[in-house]
């Protein structure tokens, strides 16, 4: 969430930043600031209660030492008196500390200076593209009915045992989402990222720690009995990690890697966004995570980037990079790039990746600081990205890949499939 500081620094920056992704923060802004007004006058009182509770308390007992048993009474009195006064200003400023919290945890993530603006994703800001399109003959069939003519992925099967939305892979098909998420793993620990494998449920701190609570709560599945969720995207557990922690400076940045299943209930989707594996309640990801200085944050962006480039170039996709324009972008974001591979049989672009930068968002939920130089404590920068999501990419390959003879192998995977075509 949003710190106090940054909020009393420039009030009017924040609501205008705000309002880039669409969000009317003037009231919020303003009664933050009202709120701390009071919470550091109960914090005062509070503060010289206790100095007049010690003053008194300590006086006792010299009082009866000497004698003086009439006045060791009297303070006595007053000190249940300061002690009874003290509660009711405590219990203010609880409240006080609590309305402040409350409001900040509804208050998204400003977005930087170099986030567009704009109100959808028809105001996204295509940065780079490349990768061969494909050049498919009229009859060319979209993923789907490619799963069923060859016998890889059974999406009736899924419905049977489950629901819509939670697809059965089969054989090669199995094969090759295995060899994507290999692939995706290798590439993330050459780049020196350290492989977690985290919970696939996650407790209420977890989610409130990276931003999913409360803003997405009825996209997650919950698990009633347990009061736990399961996790959206492995960047909930592995950020979580670090939540309460305070990093020695000098091992920044930390930098790690998770496969896991996600599970999103995606209420309200339908028609062909649906189709297939374009959007599904239960899929596969490779997520890689940072923690890093402030100052350094940008330029892990940057690398984070060209890390996800580099996967989509291997796999010989065609790809475009969006940056996300202010009423796009999530909840919980400073920046985000998209980053989208075109799928020829459907002739649309199917997002597979987004890489963001939260800077000090999560950091100041999650308490996750840093020790610098200086011997302080600060807050750090948390970053995230897709690399990658597995549904799209094995769409794209299946839709881009297929020639009469069968589906080709992408060259980079045929060591993991140890096949190079699905016939």
């Amino acid at each position: 969430m949003l710190t106090l500081q940054q909020i009393k620094e420039d009030p009017e920056r924040i609501i205008a930043r705000l309002a880039v992704k669409g969000f009317d923060g003037k009231q919020g802004v303003n009664d933050v600031i009202d709120f701390d007004d009071e919470r550091r006058s109960l914090q005062y009182q509070n503060d010289t209660l206790a100095a007049e509770l010690k003053k008194y308390a300590d006086s006792i007992g010299r009082l009866m030492k000497e004698g003086r048993r009439d006045e060791a009474d009297e303070a006595k009195k007053k000190v249940a008196e300061i002690k009874a006064t003290q509660k009711e200003v405590a219990d203010r400023l609880a409240v006080t500390e609590n309305a402040i919290r409350d409001i900040l945890l509804g208050m998204p993530n400003i977005p930087c200076d170099a986030v567009p603006e704009g109100k959808s994703a028809e105001d996204n800001v295509v940065e780079k593209t490349g990768g061969p399109m494909p050049e498919l003959p009229a009859d060319a069939l979209p993923h789907w009915e490619l799963a069923k003519n060859y016998n890889i992925i059974n999406f009736d099967l899924g419905v049977k045992i489950t629901g819509p939305g939670f697809p059965v892979y089969i054989g090669k098909g199995a094969r090759l989402q295995r060899a994507l998420i290999q692939f995706f793993l290798d590439r993330a620990g050459d780049a020196g990222y350290l492989e977690i494998q985290p919970p696939y449920v996650v407790n209420e701190a977890s989610g409130y720690g990276t931003g999913q609570l409360p803003d997405k709560e009825g996209q997650m599945y919950f698990i009633n009995e347990d009061k736990l969720y399961m996790i959206p995207t492995a960047e909930v557990p592995v950020t979580n990690i670090y939540r309460d922690v305070i990093i020695p400076g000098e091992e920044l940045p930390k930098k790690n890697c998770a496969y896991s299943a996600c599970f999103r209930r995606e209420a309200g989707s339908y028609g062909k966004d649906v189709r297939g594996l374009n959007r599904l309640h239960q899929f596969d990801k490779v997520e890689i995570v940072r923690i890093e200085k402030p100052e350094n944050s940008y330029a892990a962006l940057e690398e984070m980037k060209d890390h996800v480039q580099g996967l989509l170039e291997s796999l010989g996709l065609p790809w475009h990079i969006l940056r996300l324009c202010g009423g796009d972008m999530s909840f919980t974001s400073a920046i985000t790039f998209d980053f989208e591979v075109y799928s020829a049989a459907q002739g649309r672009w199917l997002e597979v990746s987004s890489v963001s930068n939260f800077e000090t968002y999560q950091a100041n939920r999650l308490k996750c600081r840093y020790r610098g130089e200086d011997k302080k404590t600060h807050l750090c920068h948390t970053l995230n990205g897709s690399a990658l999501a597995l549904p799209r990419i094995m769409a794209a390959i299946l839709e881009n890949n297929q020639t009469p003879q069968g589906i080709v192998i992408p060259e980079c995977l045929r060591k993991y499939t140890g096949f190079d075509i699905i016939d």
